[in-house]
């Protein structure tokens, strides 16, 4: 019979000891959620490309959302002169975080992001492997916050980051589409595999940077343009003369314009058509 001697028995013993504590750990900072819609980032190369995005423009404070295991905090620390803070829902995240990365210590804030102030005073940008759960109101809390916001780069469902970036006469341009185009101009930047998540979601990934437009489209009022996207699109397939009839005096609705449907209009078409609106 083989046996291991003494020296390498407790060398394998060792290891094995440290193995399992580096799995309980790792175990530990992965615990997913479904009801919080996590996916952690572990591809560093992804990482690596979004911080390097958010530093294309100059930034002095910056917001990230949902940090998670830290897959982009890590590299987001190393920016020079930079004013962080990081808003995480998750509990055991943020304990796992402050103990992982000191430098986070008052910086961290323990929040739904949704239901957050601004975190700065003055412009600041905002970046995050944004949850999934969550996409469109965390694009509708930057329209609120639009006139502070000065960068926002992030990672979204790929659908709905080809939604945000959609054109007229393009079948996934839409209400969202309509209300970011209008205060900002988006670039969509790159896609992500779903092989670079832990676990991997079920959808493909991209990331895009939005930047406030120099001068935000002409519209009669935010309200009034809003209410019209909405309704315009609420019933898409039909045209806009049925879709938005009751927001226009008949003489109005007599314009050819209103023989079109909802996603043949630009943007600036909608916000000159809201001038019209009773």
């Amino acid at each position: 019979m083989f046996l291991l001697n003494p020296p390498l028995a407790a060398g394998r013993f060792f290891y094995l000891k440290n193995f399992k504590q580096t799995a309980s750990t790792f175990a530990t900072m992965y615990t997913l959620k479904k009801s919080l819609g996590q996916h952690f980032l572990k591809d560093e190369n992804i990482s690596r490309k979004i911080v390097g995005a958010i530093q294309q423009y100059p930034l002095q404070k910056l917001l990230e959302v949902g940090p998670g295991g830290g897959a982009l905090t890590k590299y987001l620390l190393e920016i020079p002169a930079i004013d962080l803070k990081a808003v995480e829902l998750d509990a055991e995240k943020v304990d796992y975080l402050l103990a992982t990365y000191a430098d986070l210590k008052g910086k961290l804030i323990h929040q739904n992001f949704l239901d957050m102030e601004k975190p700065f005073d003055g412009k600041f940008a905002v970046t995050g492997n944004f949850p999934y759960n969550i996409s469109s109101q965390i694009l509708f809390k930057m329209l609120d916050w639009k006139d502070d916001v000065e960068q926002v780069v992030g990672m979204f469902q790929k659908e709905v980051a080809q939604r945000v970036a959609a054109k007229e006469g393009n079948k996934t341009y839409g209400v969202t589409s309509v209300l970011i185009q209008a205060f900002f101009k988006v670039e969509y930047l790159f896609e992500v595999s779903e092989k670079s998540f832990t676990p991997p979601p079920k959808v493909k990934s991209a990331v895009i940077r939005l930047l406030p437009l120099e001068r935000s489209i002409e519209m009669k009022d935010e309200g009034s343009f809003f209410q019209l996207v909405k309704a315009a699109f609420n019933q898409r397939r039909k045209t806009l003369r049925n879709a938005v009839k009751n927001l226009f005096d008949p003489e109005i609705l007599k314009d050819e314009l209103f023989n079109k449907r909802a996603e043949q209009l630009s943007v600036k078409e909608f916000g000159a058509l809201s001038f019209k609106m009773k």
